[in-house]
């Protein structure tokens, strides 16, 4: 299976490759994703889930954030996370508990939900790897109950993340050229805005947030691109490209290294809540 990196709908040509996924990655996708749920957790706050409320999680990785949606709508509530990645759902069962539990599974494809089955779907740093955004949000829609809340955050086509623009940089300085298609998967306000209003949400309220990340070292932070990306990153550069990536790295980013604290960086996230219309 592949995402694209088209913003329109899926037309573009597929170029995210989900099958170089290795029991490796999604194992360190899990040790290192405790950044990633830390902003799970302040969309899970935006969108004011509660008690006994049924969710979706989709693109739920590793199942942290479900977990953790998991003890907010507690036994009289439920939690379904999806991912197209089978490594990882194995990983997300190990967590499930009485009212969550983890499927494999597509934002394009929720027909194995009913309609208006839940109160809140959410997509934590995910929809910018979907291929087909438009046939998404329609299956977004239709699983939701009237006035039910869509929540989700992902990359800024405008305020690309730190770490893309030092790995660039790192290329450039070694004489490598990669692809670099996991920087270009952003949506700007407008597009985002059009995909989700198109799509027949209504209350659209969006807003650019600021995270700070902690790497404790250069490989670390290589760690976590190589294992979010799922196999993706520097994945057609060859094994001198990378150490001599590694190294140009490694001299570009002293300046962001504090003492006692590691490289601090900094990551943008469009966050967009919007809601199903109430039919009278």
């Amino acid at each position: 299976m592949s995402a694209s990196s088209g913003i329109a709908g899926g037309s573009a040509e597929p170029a995210i490759d989900l099958g170089l996924d290795t029991p490796e990655l999604a194992s360190t996708y899990d040790k290192v994703s405790v950044r990633q749920l830390e902003h799970g957790k302040e969309l899970i706050r935006a969108l004011h889930i509660s008690s006994g409320e049924r969710v979706l999680d989709i693109g739920a990785g590793t199942g942290h954030l479900a977990a953790y949606v998991g003890k907010i709508v507690g036994p009289s509530g439920w939690v379904v996370g999806i991912d197209p990645l089978p490594l990882r759902i194995e990983i997300a069962r190990l967590k499930a508990s009485g009212n969550f539990e983890a499927r494999v599974g597509r934002a394009e494809d929720l027909s194995q939900f009913a309609d208006a089955s839940f109160d809140v779907v959410y997509l934590n740093s995910v929809f910018h790897w979907v291929e087909d955004k438009a046939r998404a949000l329609a299956e977004i829609f239709r699983v939701l109950k009237t006035g039910g809340r869509l929540g989700l955050n992902c990359q800024d086509a405008d305020h690309p993340h730190e770490a893309f623009h030092f790995v660039r940089c790192a290329a450039t300085e070694a004489g490598v050229e990669f692809d670099g298609v996991l920087d270009d998967l952003g949506l700007s306000g407008h597009q985002l805005e059009a995909l989700v209003t198109g799509a027949g949400f209504v209350a659209y309220e969006a807003g650019l947030w600021t995270f700070v990340n902690f790497f404790p070292d250069v490989d670390a932070l290589l760690a976590q691109r190589a294992s979010s990306g799922f196999g993706n990153f520097l994945v057609n550069v060859s094994e001198i490209g990378r150490i001599r990536i590694r190294d140009a790295l490694e001299r570009l980013l002293e300046p962001k290294r504090l003492a006692g604290e590691g490289v601090r960086l900094e990551i943008y996230l469009t966050f967009a809540m919007a809601r199903k219309p109430i039919v009278d």
